[in-house]
């Protein structure tokens, strides 16, 4: 639950007291005051994405605009049906400060938006709480905003409790200008690290997680330019690699295996789960990047020296090919390097010969891994004929979509939904790996289909331990196509779409009636925003 106190103006107790508005109004004022923050006219949360970046260029954040669109690129023409559909792009953020020991959330943004994310947060096993700085019309545009949230922010900087203050501007607060910059940036000893992940300017909830880590790897590499920082838990006196991108809690353990003969060993996973871990990431002898797509992070290592490489030890060929990066990189001895990539190739080949997956899958998701899971499908003797990914395509991604474009997949970056769906109708697999409204789509299809988060991120990737563990799965939901087919005979002529359900009468698909009542509808939402309401 969040921090938020009600007050009657914000409750909507049964009094006189009108409710108000937790949003931009719509209309423009007649007379700016000198401190209010300029509010474009429609920079609601409902203003529609060109107005709301318009509208948060005007008020002085352009250069963290500009910053996004060059670290996470989208396709400018691009229309809405041209583009990932992620949800709101904070929950990745959220999902970092909430993972971390002795870090603080706080969000600042409509209320709708917060009471979403919290739950969102807290139905994905978050076990802290969200604070929550709420506004009005007035408290926006006079200012009384950032006051209440330097307020909060002071009043939570316990050095007992806490390393770190996360604050977050979401849309609305964005678009007006919030200046969460001019924070202190230590308050008793608490770090206060303010980000703006507007929906507006930030394409995917992975992306997110990005932008948080940057702003503390940023943070934490200025501390150690200053002085000595606190030492991590744990400590090795080998060259560490450290890992860039969520992944399955074995994989590091896996990865640090590999390394060990090479007289490496496996640095701490960015994003990590403590302050202190950011010293020892930016002190790893070189960074992996497991995830390609954290541009902000990855900015923050080569500005500390740090060496990048890309892809990550996935099947045979992709172990081969990192531990021969890895040994490149560090300058080992060909013969040690050889005698792991040997070592490793022998024992990954051996588990995919006994876990081998027949069948024609499609894989999409909004993780960064797809490219990876793709690899270890066709590895295990799937075909995929197509990987699609919310994520923007990088160099470090490279390796692995030249490696799957050469044996006949098509790779996709910023993949849409209808572009998604589009090669389900296409390719006609006999598995669909995706996200929900992918695998609902699927199933409609009588294709048996699997969700990507939940079923296929679950599970460990890396070298020997990954190259089995996504049969069973896999095999399992293969085998269910006879079950999906009894179910679409037996649902048979109850109607789809406009005619679904049991009729008397066969319905009769009416488009005219439905476009002209559309734009009814689009003119009272246009009407409802122009005054504010």
């Amino acid at each position: 639950m969040s921090d938020f106190n009600p007050t009657p103006e914000t409750r909507g107790d049964a009094t006189d007291e009108v409710r108000a508005p937790d949003r931009i109004d719509l209309a423009p004022a007649t007379e700016a005051s000198p401190e209010a923050p300029p509010a474009a006219e429609g920079s609601g949360c409902h203003g529609g994405k060109d107005r709301m970046l318009e509208a948060a260029k005007a008020a002085g954040k352009s250069d963290i605009l500009e910053q996004y669109a060059k670290d996470y690129p989208v396709d400018p023409n691009a229309g809405p049906h041209d583009q990932p559909q992620s949800m709101c792009p904070a929950f990745g953020s959220l999902r970092v400060g909430l993972r971390m020991r002795r870090t603080a959330t706080v969000l600042s943004g409509s209320a709708c938006c917060v009471y979403g994310l919290t739950f969102t947060s807290h139905f994905y096993g978050a076990r802290r709480t969200v604070g929550y700085v709420p506004f009005n019309s007035e408290t926006l545009v006079t200012g009384k905003l950032f006051e209440d949230i330097k307020e909060a922010v002071e009043d939570l900087a316990d050095p007992e409790k806490y390393d770190a203050i996360v604050v977050t501007n979401l849309c609305v607060p964005t678009a007006s200008g919030v200046p969460l910059r001019l924070l202190k940036k230590q308050i008793n000893g608490v770090r206060i690290i303010g980000i703006d992940v507007p929906g507006f300017g930030v394409p995917t909830h992975a992306e997110a997680k990005d932008i948080l880590a940057g702003a503390m790897l940023k943070y934490a590499r200025e501390e150690a330019e200053q002085g000595p920082v606190a030492a991590p838990r744990e400590r090795t006196d080998k060259p560490t690699v450290t890992l860039l991108g969520e992944m399955f809690p074995a994989d590091p353990v896996v990865i640090g295996q590999m390394l060990e003969p090479l007289g490496l060993a496996a640095g701490p996973v960015v994003p990590t789960r403590e302050w202190r871990e950011l010293y020892s990431a930016l002190d790893g002898s070189v960074v992996a990047a497991i995830h390609p797509f954290y541009t902000a992070a990855i900015r923050e290592f080569e500005a500390a020296g740090r060496p990048i490489i890309g892809s990550a030890p996935v099947g045979a060929d992709g172990t081969a090919a990192w531990l021969e990066a890895i040994g490149e990189t560090m300058g080992l001895p060909r013969e040690k390097v050889d005698g792991v990539k040997n070592a490793m190739i022998g024992a990954i080949k051996g588990a995919l010969a006994g876990s081998q997956i027949k069948g024609r899958i499609t894989v999409s998701g909004y993780e960064g891994s797809e490219l990876l899971v793709a690899r270890l499908l066709i590895e295990s003797g799937a075909e995929v004929p197509y990987v699609g990914s919310a994520c923007p395509r990088t160099k470090w991604s490279d390796p692995d979509r030249e490696w799957l474009e050469a044996r006949g997949c098509r790779v996709n970056y910023r993949a849409s939904l209808e572009q998604d769906i589009a090669a389900i109708e296409e390719f006609r697999p006999d598995l669909a790996i995706g996200t929900t409204p992918v695998v609902q789509h699927a199933k409609t299809k009588a294709i048996p289909s699997l969700y990507f988060t939940n079923l296929i991120s679950a599970r460990p990737l890396m070298g020997p331990a990954g190259a089995g563990s996504l049969a069973t799965v896999i095999n399992g939901a293969l085998g269910n196509k006879e079950r999906f087919d009894t179910m679409r005979d037996f649902f048979e002529g109850v109607g789809t779409e406009h005619a679904a359900g049991v009729w008397e009468d066969t319905p009769v698909d009416r488009p005219k009636f439905r476009k002209k009542y559309a734009a009814l509808n689009e003119a009272a939402r246009k009407a409802s925003e122009a005054i504010g309401t």
